[in-house]
């Protein structure tokens, strides 16, 4: 048994994580400060004995004696994270500096939870590793982008001066049931909107492309990165690398719920990627052949039946 902690663990991916390690006869310290997470996300976990749940804010200390950390904290969708974009920064910069003092005290094992947009918009295509991406430091998005480019910088520098036994992960766009109903991201809004036989929005003329990848999936990767050997630290892709443009999302997700509802278009937002596709290669070689298993419709399916529930 591991004792393990999640920040930003009532959250939609932290909660998946949570119940996968509690699964596997893990003690899960869950600490989150209910900014994005929700309780109902964590509800079915309170009765066991081995799940703590700590309301904390990770810009603040936190101090335990833990085995490992995952460093999720953070809002991740452009609706919530410009709703207050210094505390977006702030949770990055400053959550990434107090997990890893912790990591370094009590000599854990610290995953970062980075993001594809640190590629920004990309002009390589499709997006390794070694790509240094195309970010633009003053923009709307840039609180999230720079806050995520800021904490893989602190991770490296913790690893090369302190020797602190990191991990860096860059996730592409993850859906899958726990989704907030109105958190602004793409596939929320469209199986939202479907189900309400509301117009689909799409912002742009529908071209511009991503890679969603099941969360399962992305939890597998997860805890598969969490196992390399110590002198391995990524950062490492994992995404779906089955690219899918705007429309084709929409018309996927009408057919799935038999919705009326049509597409309207709208202006594109400032600094918003017109394509993003990971390549999983290393994540193929370093992970014991890890790539995603669920293809989008299944997951739709699976995602629309928990939307069904809220709605």
């Amino acid at each position: 048994m591991k004792r393990i902690l999640i920040t930003g663990g009532a959250g939609f991916v932290g909660s998946h994580l949570c119940e996968r390690l509690l699964n596997e006869n893990n003690e899960v310290l869950c600490l989150d400060n209910y900014f994005t997470g929700n309780k109902k996300n964590i509800k079915n976990f309170l009765d066991n004995i081995n799940f703590e749940l700590i309301r904390h804010d990770i810009c603040e200390p936190y101090y335990a004696e833990v085995d490992e950390i995952y460093n999720l904290a953070c809002p991740a969708s452009p609706v919530h994270y410009q709703y207050n974009p210094i505390k977006t920064l702030k949770t990055s910069v400053l959550g990434a500096t107090n997990t890893l003092g912790l990591a370094k005290r009590v000599g854990a094992k610290i995953l970062q939870a980075s993001t594809s947009e640190v590629y920004g918009d990309p002009s390589v295509h499709p997006q390794t590793e070694d790509y240094w991406g195309n970010v633009n430091p003053v923009g709307i998005r840039s609180c999230y982008d720079e806050g995520k480019r800021c904490a893989e910088t602190l991770f490296m520098d913790y690893y090369r001066q302190n020797k602190v036994k990191v991990k860096i992960i860059r996730i592409f766009n993850t859906y899958g049931p726990k989704m907030d109903t109105d958190d602004g991201r793409v596939v929320s809004n469209f199986i939202t909107q479907a189900l309400k036989g509301e117009e689909i929005t799409i912002y742009g003329d529908g071209t511009q492309t991503r890679s969603f990848q099941y969360v399962d999936d992305l939890i597998e990767g997860m805890l598969r990165m969490m196992t390399t050997e110590d002198d391995f630290t990524g950062p490492i892709n994992l995404g779906n690398p089955h690219e899918f443009s705007m429309i084709e999302l929409a018309k996927t997700i009408i057919e799935i719920t038999a919705s009326k509802s049509k597409i309207s278009f709208h202006p594109l937002p400032q600094d918003d990627p017109k394509q993003r596709k990971p390549n999983i290669d290393l994540a193929h070689e370093k992970l014991s052949g890890w790539k995603p298993k669920t293809q989008l419709v299944e997951g739709l399916t699976k995602t629309i039946k928990h939307f069904e529930n809220l709605i």
